[in-house]
């Protein structure tokens, strides 16, 4: 019997980016447990890292490339695919267009060394414009404030958790979520040191959260509102002369235009439409201002809605004129070994560019937004995409419209996934690529160290071998560009890559490099958030963008949308809202049995006095309808809903037939996105608007 191993390595299923301590002996995972000697986590660990073993020994994962036919999937080889795919997709942009061929990126991608390096490559050889990915569909807002605002969509401001004394939450539930767009492993921790030291955390939030129970105060508000409460945070600052710009007041343009813009939104004006008083309002900004530090943070609430990009605006206005940007204990910028805002200084914006081709929606980000990609496969005419490629995804159950999706995919003349699993997209598809993952892949956090409430660096070795028929996604990526393109292999390699990237980096100095990494896979401890906006900054003179006017016109979009006058709509009474839950992620972790045991996680939460008009009781299956759709799942009753306001899960939904996921299957719940909306939008960013969907609510 071989002997018990321990290997170390980055959870890579979410952002917080938590170290793990693995023991196996051979192939056999014994424990998978928190790394007390990470720099980072130091020993945290969620529920979800325990599906690294699932992944990695599920029978019903894909581990080698196939294809349908009139008899079933087939098992094809790797140089089959890629022929076929190679010859289809050239075919269909020598017939159609180079655009004819659409890309989308899910979410997993983020979390993927391999392509986050390659997949640059891979697109200049692919050669369309038709690109899309969950980004859209989630974070959009923040890059497109840092844009404008900062000159880069990836200069990401995030708080300084672990100084602040005071924390304003929005729309976000981090405790569950380990801090989306603020990696912060731990986060309970981390607010409950605010308190210890005589901090305190508000929540602003229609449902009571996780984070929201265990935070000083909890204010309810009205879905769709926020954009209105901030504009009457910020009112206030200037209204009762409590503007403080500190360091970086010689660097602020557009003081005089925003007073000017937000002198309409007192407190008084928006209160009732945001359901809360205007002193309550008031009073918190008075707070914020007073505080020694101060952050605001809002996210998935206050992005996935109508007005998005102006919340994420605001939320940097709230930090930058209470003096708390840039700042210990405010809203920082990491500095991460692998940096990817280097050398964007006064390089145009890829934002609007193009538009796309039937809604006229912006390109940013090198992207269309995703609430689009029905449309444009669905749509006759020149440009209509007719062939897509999927790159570990399943927008049918995470984008907008999933019902609508689905036709359009089922309308294409061509479809590729890469994927490890036959799910309710991948379906879809003709051919089938599935990558290594999990547990088979060297990892390095590209993205989610630019988040980071501190700053590390770690490299994670692969746990095991692949086989000798299994791909990493990178080598797909790559094959693929080479048939597409014809070209031959030049050798380059993601870790080559890296480690050029980690020596001409922040630290490369100090001799950090891919070797120095390997040599510490606990990690590498940069240090606490430092004020670092002057070297960081990319906009083309230096200076931050108080007042861009796309946020202002924007504000012209707010006033006609009737929210201030918090119109009622008979047919459509209630508004829906998302929850995400803490034993899931994505589809992948649907497929887990570690993660779905237990009861059914997919309820309809409703506020008590709501379920008593309805006549509805706890348990009950409801049916709720909105313009798009209907879904039924049951009621839970529960006190930490807002009257008026409904909340269920983002991504389930696993009913769909020729699906090959038993475990989810067990536990199908249902799909938010058959009754969203993908006309819905935040029209200034083009990011989905999930939140604030108006549904009718009846029994079953």
């Amino acid at each position: 019997m071989s002997e018990i191993q321990t290997h170390y390595r980055t959870c890579n299923i979410c952002e917080a980016m938590c170290g793990l301590e693995i023991q196996h002996r051979g192939n056999e995972i014994l424990s998978i447990r928190g790394d007390n000697d990470d720099p980072f986590s130091q020993g945290h660990i969620c529920p979800k890292a325990v599906a690294l073993q699932d992944f990695y020994n599920d029978r019903e994962r894909l581990k080698t490339p196939i294809k349908r036919t009139a008899d079933g999937w087939q098992a094809i080889s790797w140089d089959e695919a890629f022929g076929e795919i190679a010859s289809r997709f050239r075919g269909i942009q020598q017939d159609h267009g180079q655009d004819a061929v659409g890309v989308y990126l899910g979410n997993p991608n983020a979390h993927n060394f391999g392509n986050a390096i390659m997949l640059p490559r891979f697109f200049k050889a692919l050669g369309t414009n038709n690109r899309y990915s969950s980004a859209s569909a989630d974070q959009l807002p923040h890059h497109v404030a840092s844009n404008y605002m900062l000159g880069a969509g990836m200069l990401i401001p995030v708080p300084d958790i672990d100084h602040t004394d005071f924390m304003l939450i929005i729309g976000a539930n981090p405790i569950v979520s380990n801090g989306s767009m603020m990696t912060a492993p731990g986060v309970g921790k981390r607010l409950k040191a605010i308190q210890q030291r005589g901090g305190k955390v508000v929540v602003v939030d229609p449902r009571r959260t996780e984070t929201a129970k265990k935070a000083d105060q909890h204010l309810f508000i009205r879905p769709e509102t926020d954009a209105l409460f901030m504009l009457a945070m910020v009112h206030t600052l200037f209204e009762e002369q409590l503007v403080s710009l500190g360091h970086l007041e010689g660097r602020i343009d557009g003081l005089e235009q925003l007073a000017g813009a937000v002198r309409p939104y007192s407190p008084e004006t928006v209160a009732e439409a945001c359901g809360m008083t205007a002193d309550a309002i008031r009073e918190l900004a008075k707070n914020m201002a007073a505080a020694e530090s101060a952050v605001c943070y809002s996210r998935m609430g206050a992005s996935t809605q109508s007005f998005g990009g102006l919340c994420q605006w605001l939320n940097n206005l709230l930090n930058i004129l209470t003096g708390n940007f840039d700042s210990r204990g405010g809203a920082m910028f990491p500095q991460p070994a692998f940096d990817l805002v280097r050398d964007k200084k006064g390089k145009p914006s890829s934002y609007g560019r193009y538009e796309s081709r039937v809604r006229k929606l912006p390109y940013f980000n090198n992207e269309f937004p995703v609430a689009t990609l029905a449309d444009e496969i669905l749509t006759p005419g020149e440009g209509q995409i007719r062939a897509m490629i999927t790159i570990a995804g399943n927008p049918v159950l995470s984008a907008p419209g999933g019902a609508r999706l689905e036709e359009a995919f089922d309308a294409l003349d061509f479809m590729v996934a890469v994927d490890i699993y036959l799910n309710e997209t991948t379906r879809h598809a003709d051919l089938i690529l599935p990558a290594t993952t999990g547990l088979e892949v060297p990892h390095f956090d590209v993205f989610f160290n630019s988040f980071a409430v501190r700053n590390i660096a770690r490299f994670s070795q692969p746990m095991f071998e692949k086989t000798p028929d299994q791909k990493h996604d990178w080598e797909i990526l790559r094959d693929l560009a080479l048939h597409l393109s014809g070209q031959q292999d030049d050798g380059v390699t993601p870790e080559a890559m890296l480690d050029l990237g980690l020596k001409h980096g922040a630290y490369g100095k100090q001799g950090m490099s891919l070797e120095k990494l390997k040599a510490n896979p606990h990690g590498v401890d940069l240090g606490p958030l430092q004020p670092c906006l002057e070297q960081r900054i990319q906009t083309e003179d230096g200076r931050i963008r108080l007042a861009p006017r796309l946020y202002l016109d924007d504000l012209k979009r707010l006033d006609a949308s009737g929210l201030l006058q918090a119109n009622q709509n008979n047919d459509y009474p209630f508004t829906l809202i998302s929850r995400r839950l803490p034993r899931s992620h994505n589809t992948w972790t649907q497929n887990s049995h570690r993660l779905v045991k237990g009861k059914n996680p997919c309820t309809l939460q409703m506020s008590p006095a709501d379920a008593r008009k309805l006549g509805l009781e706890d348990g009950q299956m409801a049916t709720v309808r909105s313009a798009t759709g209907s879904v039924q799942l049951p009621v839970e009753i529960d006190d930490d809903m807002f009257e008026g306001v409904i909340s269920m899960p983002q991504g389930w939904g696993h009913n769909r037939p020729d699906t090959a996921m038993a475990i989810a299957q067990a536990q199908p719940g249902v799909s938010m996105n058959d009754v969203t909306d993908s006309q819905r939008i935040d029209a200034l960013t083009g990011n989905a608007a999930f939140n604030g969907t108006r549904v009718s609510m009846q029994a079953a």
